[in-house]
């Protein structure tokens, strides 16, 4: 196979092109970029076959090493108290182009990428971008089509001296567009400049023979069946591609062009039948905006039925608010007048003065009997003072909760769809909210739409938040810290949904995580602890080193606690991270503390001192708390034999229960700036216990465990978090 050859293995497009089968101002929809929704420049073909932008494969791979990157702290400290240094800075794009590029040092050597075309995450290998072909053939369309567009625009000659001519024809090898004397000039006869590749005007210049990616001193001549892509003869021998079923390119580019050709020519003879389906497509389209419209015309006739109710009973109500404030007045207004006949010259007290001044003893006798019932009645009302009614309208307050449940659920017939289940066991808050569901008719629903809000604490009602999801799980961002949030699901098949789950409420930590790995530098004793690869777990184990200790215990030896801290420091800020303590651990203190603590904790260890007069032994002797300070520079809190040991406080106001069954996953929440710690309850964002520390120094998240035990860091909820997990 020729060279020329070689390198059209996908020229079969464009003669169907030179043969006018196909116009190529109508193709413009397939020489968008999926990703920047322009006309591609410089595309390359991804592992599922789709075609995307150079530029926009490295924008997206910089957004989501930002993205992994961005859940660490701003506003931490990226050293540890002794060893730890910081990473020297280097342009992202750069890093993001070499081969080996990965987002973490944790992770294999590969480069995960979600194809904006298919929406799959394809691996683009160990090579990265570098491991990509690019398509020269849709970039010569591409190149076609803008001459189409641009017709009277020309182009210009790239060796002319200022003002430029206008270029008649461009050079293969040389990558350049000359006008006729520049040509001459720079391509005379006898040369070997004369034997250059020369064609009419284009920018579009590619390589004469396509070269393989992953041996760049070798050319493509043999096609993967297996991968579909084209290799070359060391790829086969000894690469990626060895166990691989393989066919020459001649081979490849015959069948291939084939295959293609019949496809196109199927397509053709049925233009018939596809303008027929086209119409009634359009036929259906009319049908269906008629039937929106109408059934736009009966959810508002339903919806007026449900206002021409509402208003009735809101007119009965008020009438009858109405009718009871006016009861209530009226005795009120009665009772005034009563008592403003007691005033001096006024009613009762008045005409009672008058008839003093009757001297006539019979007719006295005879008025004042009857006056003086009266006036005693009313001295009694003074003495026990009574309102004719009552003020408040508690009777009278309209219940409508069980209402607004109803028509917070009204939607559609389900039509048989089951309801969502939210599974509350899989479902957690962390930086972001993870929510899983369970629906009985998995395969009948055509997607999910998760609905949540901010419940705030006048119980305000916040609108709905809605996410078309087409799994059975969903990651949602940009919650507020330190606010409950309500999440509910329901299922969709068509235009049908389901009536919504039940409500899950879910508490966000206090503060934004802070993300840190354990520092296996700085202090880490590698005799007691072992730390996996990830730098996320650690374990304890009483293993031979204790039981040559075991003598000693007698004589007073007492094993030491062995500690461990996070590889980030904090300077400022509210902070909160999350781990899980495992329930056969032994003894396991956890909290912060400060670098000139740690320095002294890691330079001078305790072997031989009794742990009952160590303030941070976690044995709870009582001597060591009397000479607790109100703030020092560390806190650690006991767990361990799946309890949780709240520490006495150096105030009076102890807890009734200083011991607490251990939590699922503990969280520690650090005010760095108000100086104060605080330890929480995971599983229902509550916080166990808290207290005062001293942070005029940088403070770590810091653990010891002594004996057999193990602790493992929450992992942050991302994207990639419910990827492995769905795999999983």
């Amino acid at each position: 196979m020729s060279e020329s050859g070689e390198i059209n293995e996908f020229g079969y497009i464009m003669e169907l092109l030179a043969k006018g089968k196909v116009s190529i101002k109508n193709i413009e929809r397939e020489l968008i970029c999926p990703a920047c929704k322009e006309l591609f420049t410089h595309p390359l073909i991804l592992p599922c076959q789709h075609s995307i932008c150079h530029k926009c494969v490295k924008e997206l791979l910089l957004t989501l090493d930002d993205s992994f990157n961005e859940v660490g702290s701003d506003n931490s400290n990226q050293s540890s108290p002794r060893l730890r240094l910081s990473s020297p800075s280097m342009d992202k794009i750069d890093r993001i182009s070499r081969p080996g590029w990965k987002r973490n040092s944790l992770t294999p050597k590969t480069t995960i990428f979600p194809c904006p075309g298919c929406e799959h995450n394809v691996d683009l290998g160990e090579r990265g971008i570098n491991g990509l072909f690019r398509n020269f053939t849709l970039e010569t369309i591409v190149e076609r089509y803008r001459q189409a567009a641009r017709a009277a625009t020309a182009i210009m000659c790239d060796l002319c001296k200022p003002p430029p001519q206008e270029s008649t024809k461009s050079c293969m090898d040389c990558s350049a567009s000359y006008c006729n004397e520049c040509f001459k000039i720079y391509h005379p006869w006898g040369t070997v400049k004369a034997q250059h590749e020369y064609v009419g005007p284009t920018t579009n210049f590619r390589p004469k023979i396509l070269m393989c990616p992953e041996h760049e001193t070798e050319r493509i001549n043999m096609y993967c069946e297996l991968c579909r892509r084209p290799v070359c003869h060391l790829c086969k021998l000894g690469g990626n591609h060895s166990n691989h079923r393989v066919t020459t390119m001649s081979t490849a580019y015959k069948t291939l062009k084939e295959k293609l050709s019949k496809d196109i020519d199927y397509l053709i003879g049925k233009e018939g039948q596809v303008k027929s389906q086209i119409s009634e497509l359009n036929l259906l389209m009319k049908e269906t905006e008629c039937n929106g419209e109408r059934a736009k015309e009966e959810a508002i006739t339903h919806f007026e039925k449900l206002f021409e109710i509402l208003e009735e009973r809101k007119s009965s109500v008020l009438r009858a608010i109405d009718a009871s404030k006016k009861l209530r007045l009226d005795k009120f207004q009665t009772q005034v007048e009563e008592y403003q006949g007691l005033l001096e010259n006024n009613g009762l007290v008045g005409y009672a003065q008058e008839v003093l001044k009757e001297t006539d003893q019979s007719c006295f006798v005879q008025t004042a009997k009857q006056l003086h019932l009266r006036i005693h009645k009313a001295t009694e009302s003074l003495k026990s003072f009574r309102p004719a009614a009552q003020t408040s309208f508690e009777d009278y307050v309209v219940n409508t909760s069980k209402q607004t449940e109803l028509l917070g659920e009204l939607s559609f017939f389900s039509s048989g769809i089951d309801v969502p289940e939210i599974n509350e066991d899989q479902s957690k808050v962390y930086n972001n909210a993870l929510i899983n569901w369970h629906h009985p008719e998995k395969d009948k629903a055509d997607s999910y739409v998760l609905e949540y809000r901010k419940i705030n604490k006048d119980e305000e009602m916040m609108p709905w938040n809605e996410i078309e999801v087409c799994g059975t799980s969903k990651v949602v961002s940009d919650l507020e810290e330190n606010c409950h949030y309500a999440f509910r699901v329901r299922a969709y098949k068509g235009s049908i949904c389901s009536p919504c789950s039940r409500e899950l409420i879910l508490h966000t930590p206090p503060a934004p995580v802070f993300s840190f790995l354990f520092d296996e530098k700085c202090g880490y004793n590698n005799e007691h602890l072992l730390l996996n690869l990830k730098r996320d777990r650690v374990e304890s184990r009483a293993g031979f080193n204790i039981l040559l200790a075991a003598e000693r215990i007698q004589v007073g030896y007492y094993t030491s606690l062995d500690y461990i801290i996070g590889d980030i420091g904090i300077t400022k800020g509210k902070h909160f991270w999350a781990f899980r303590v495992e329930p056969y651990s032994y003894l396991v203190k956890v909290g912060v503390a400060s670098s000139d603590k740690l320095q002294e904790w890691i330079h001078s260890p305790r072997d031989a001192v009794s742990p009952r007069y160590e303030q941070d032994s976690g044995h709870d002797s009582g001597s060591e708390d009397a000479c607790f300070d109100s703030s020092q520079p560390f806190t650690l809190v006991t767990v361990g034999m799946k309890k949780f040991f709240i520490p006495k406080s150096p105030t009076s106001n102890e807890p009734e229960n200083r011991v607490l069954p251990m939590p699922t996953s503990i969280g520690i929440f650090l005010d760095y700036d108000k100086g104060r710690v605080s330890f929480y309850d995971m599983d229902h964002m509550k916080c166990l216990y808290e207290r005062q520390v001293d942070c005029s120094h940088t403070m770590y998240p810091a653990f010891a465990l002594m004996g057999s035990g193990g602790i493992q860091l929450e992992e942050p909820i991302t994207a990639k978090y419910l990827d492995y997990h769905e795999d999983m």
